[in-house]
């Protein structure tokens, strides 16, 4: 009597290595390069591709990616600053660094802040042109908040990003966050803008007096302490109010927008959050760019 010769199983993959493992959820063989361990078992590289099409992503407490844990939208704002502040001071010149007190770096007016700082309006260039936001140069809104005047008040602004823009990062998100910090800064711009109208205001301030806020809201959603933050938001205040050429009206609509952000962050209701996330902060874009308008056709009235 002949016998059939035993048949050994091959990967489906690598039919070149033998196994006796399957796959838990085909039944297929894989060799130990195709295994992915399961909570039962293990699985081939297919059948773990089809069980992520179907599983939902994690999500923070406020509805974002748990990508942000990461910081990455903290240090690509952290760099915009930096090259704009590299830029501003390029833009003063060779003259400017050899006999201007090293121009932008120590906190001298260069052209770049000149132009993309917040001022309702005013007169300069050989014949004498007006410019400001209420000349039609909204672009100041959002340029503002990426200037600073000198080494040192970029400096303080980025120490102070880096440690509260990674938290609020890792707890909304990449796109929440960056939603955030864009609002506060223009939010403190435009009060800028509104109550302080004829100086011109650069810097992250706005933003970062924002995400201070921020983190007071969120830390009360979440029924933690804010004895971590509450000291920092008050001696912040504290120099604005006493440190001199500091925008007074910048720090507190910064302050303010980046509350109300926050709080339409951390409270939207989980049915349809991210609607009501989109709704509420563009009702406050809404808000914000109709004082402007407001306030720009005063000008002209």
């Amino acid at each position: 009597m002949s016998e059939s010769p035993v048949t050994v199983p091959v990967c489906y993959r690598h039919p070149s290595k033998e196994t006796y493992i399957k796959c838990t959820r085909c039944d297929r063989p894989i060799c130990p390069d195709c295994m992915n361990e399961a909570s039962v078992g293990h699985q081939c590289p297919e059948c773990v591709a089809e069980g992520r099409k179907t599983q939902r992503s994690a999500r923070t407490a406020f509805g974002g990616s748990v990508a942000g844990r990461v910081g990455t939208v903290t240090r690509w704002l952290i760099g915009i600053n930096v090259a704009a502040m590299i830029l501003s001071v390029v833009s003063g010149g060779m003259g400017a660094l050899a006999g201007g007190g090293w121009g932008g770096l120590l906190g001298n007016q260069t052209p770049l802040t000149l132009r993309g700082g917040v001022i309702a309006l005013i007169s300069y260039g050989p014949g004498g042109d007006v410019h400001g936001v209420a000349a039609g140069e909204w672009w100041r809104l959002i340029t503002a908040m990426f200037l600073h005047y000198g080494v040192l008040h970029l400096l303080m602004n980025m120490y102070a990003l880096w440690i509260l823009g990674r938290e609020l990062e890792a707890s909304l998100g990449r796109l929440r966050y960056i939603g955030l910090y864009l609002l506060a800064g223009l939010g403190g711009n435009v009060a800028s803008y509104l109550f302080d109208p004829q100086s011109i205001s650069v810097g992250a301030s706005t933003a970062v007096f924002g995400l201070m806020a921020a983190i007071f809201v969120i830390l009360k959603r979440l029924n933690r302490s804010v004895a971590p933050i509450a000291p920092v938001i008050v001696i912040n205040l504290v120099f604005t109010f006493v440190i001199s050429n500091v925008s007074v009206a910048g720090h507190l609509g910064g302050l303010i927008v980046g509350a109300l952000a926050a709080g339409v962050l951390a409270y939207a209701p989980k049915q349809r959050r991210t609607m009501f996330q989109a709704i509420g902060c563009g009702i406050i874009v809404a808000v914000l760019v109709g004082a402007v308008i407001v306030r720009t056709l005063g000008y002209y009235t």
